[in-house]
């Protein structure tokens, strides 16, 4: 399955990448499966991405949560919470 990835805020400087198109295998459903896969990366992915850590996740832009399910040419956007004031 073909993927668009876009990583926002301190993600993006952490991972220093802010988009990638890639192809997972098809065992890959979810969100959260998505996410597991990326920290198999090791470093500074397994870092960024740890379960854990408090991440947003929006499909095709729309806020989902990790049971969201993929499917083949989706978006899938990650980003930390965002606080203000």
């Amino acid at each position: 399955m073909k993927l668009e990835l876009r990583f926002f805020a301190s993600l993006r400087e952490v991972l220093r990448i802010s988009q990638e198109a890639i192809e997972v295998p098809d065992s890959i459903k979810t969100v959260s499966q998505l996410r597991a896969h990326l920290i198999r990366r090791g470093g500074v992915w397994a870092e960024a991405l740890a379960e854990g850590k408090p991440l947003r996740c929006a499909l095709d832009q729309i806020m989902v949560d990790a049971n969201a399910v993929l499917t083949d040419g989706a978006e899938v956007a990650f980003f930390p919470p965002v606080t203000g004031g």
